[in-house]
């Protein structure tokens, strides 16, 4: 009898999750979905530890030149053929992730940046000698490249040059393919959280509004960009001018099933490890979330459980999410709560519920303004979900 697979508990690498015989919930359909109601850049907010960063991998390896086909076998997406045989594999692909930009001082920080700018560079390394780049082109490119090679340490790359890197680098390789490319930003945010909090957020937010800017506007270089994050912020703070931005939060009933497990995912993953009679407990525990109108359960802690109950079948649920990520907003929020606020808080812990309006979008300079906003930040990051929505109020429920 063959092994059953691995539970892929922190691995958000498509490519290893199936080759290296780990489970994998498919939402390949994201793909479908994306390209039928593509726009020119894509928004995603959801919660930490819900497949954000996992999906941009499959996005990755599917678009990129080199895909290999067989990764997506007998996946949703292989259904459709015609798509397979005109995007798997035939598009340059810029991929970055800023997850790692939260230092306590932003000189750190904006080492990094440059870091996360001149590492995706160095994948592309043919530029330097491509003969369809000018000379002036591949100088370019070296000047994006230099902080990554051996022996250069002491190279500083200019705030010009890291802002304009990946506006530049879909540029080049528009030039060299002859095809546009897709470029991908996972966790877009977590710079200006941490630049908050740790009290440099106005350099940080000029410097984040810039290099998005420049990548994402009027960029015609671009077939499209995705970008991922918790917080959906306003459009005045940070992408100022980009009119071709289309957002789809946990309210969205679009895309609404590819972030997270849906019940029917539930079922089979208990299924196939044999733990079907403990759906009652993982549906109480883990279930609750509602993005648009489907009912959704957290994918941390589902395959957290399941992984424990193959080490120990008698083990009780836990909850495995609430402490995967940081919570300094959320510390410093409840640090002003009001007594009124915490009573509001206490009632919900103990399985209540209240009519609370959400702001759709804030500024990180504007969460801390007042109290009510604690309620936006736990809600937009999975601390609290909701219970029904009200009709015919924009503003929130």
């Amino acid at each position: 009898m063959e092994a059953k697979k691995m539970l892929p508990i922190g691995v958000e690498n498509f490519e290893k999750i199936r080759t290296d015989h780990f489970y994998y919930v498919d939402k390949t359909g994201l793909i479908g979905e994306l390209l039928t109601n593509r726009s020119e850049v894509t928004l995603f907010t959801r919660p930490r530890r819900f497949g954000k960063s996992l999906n941009m991998s499959m996005l990755k390896y599917f678009f990129g030149y080199g895909s290999d086909p067989t990764l997506f076998e007998g996946l949703e997406i292989a259904g459709d053929r015609e798509l397979c045989e005109h995007y798997m594999g035939k598009y340059p692909v810029i991929s970055v992730t800023l997850k790692g930009v939260e230092f306590m001082n932003f000189e750190t920080a904006r080492a990094a940046l440059c870091s996360v700018v001149g590492g995706e560079a160095l994948r592309f390394r043919f530029l330097a000698d491509s003969e369809r780049l000018s000379a002036g082109d591949r100088e370019r490119y070296r000047s994006l490249i230099e902080i990554g090679r051996p022996g250069q340490e002491s190279f500083v790359m200019t705030d010009d040059v890291m802002t304009d890197g990946l506006r530049l680098l879909s540029e080049l390789l528009y030039k060299h393919y002859g095809q546009k490319a897709i470029l991908l930003i996972d966790e877009y945010d977590v710079p200006l959280d941490k630049a908050q909090y740790y009290g440099y957020y106005d350099q940080m937010l000029s410097m984040i509004r810039r290099l998005l800017g420049q990548a994402l506007k009027s960029n015609d270089s671009l077939f499209c960009a995705v970008l991922t994050g918790c917080l959906r912020m306003s459009r005045e703070s940070i992408f100022t001018g980009l009119n071709n931005l289309n957002v789809m939060t946990v309210e969205n009933r679009e895309f609404s099933k590819w972030f997270g497990f849906t019940d029917e995912e539930v079922r089979e993953m208990l299924a196939y490890y044999g733990f079907c009679e403990r759906y009652e407990a993982v549906k109480e525990w883990y279930d609750g979330y509602l993005f648009g109108d489907t009912g959704i359960y957290c994918p941390w802690d589902v395959i957290n459980y399941v992984d424990l109950l193959r080490a120990e079948p008698d083990a009780e649920p836990r909850p495995f999410w609430i402490n995967t990520s940081g919570n300094d907003i959320i510390r410093s929020l409840l640090g002003r709560a009001t007594q009124t606020t915490r009573q509001e808080l206490q009632r919900l812990v103990e399985g209540g519920s209240m009519d609370r309006a959400i702001s759709r979008e804030l500024t990180y300079r504007e969460l801390y303004s007042s109290i009510d906003n604690l309620w936006s930040v736990l809600y937009a990051t999975g601390y609290l979900t909701v219970r029904e929505r009200p009709r015919g109020r924009y503003s929130g429920w």
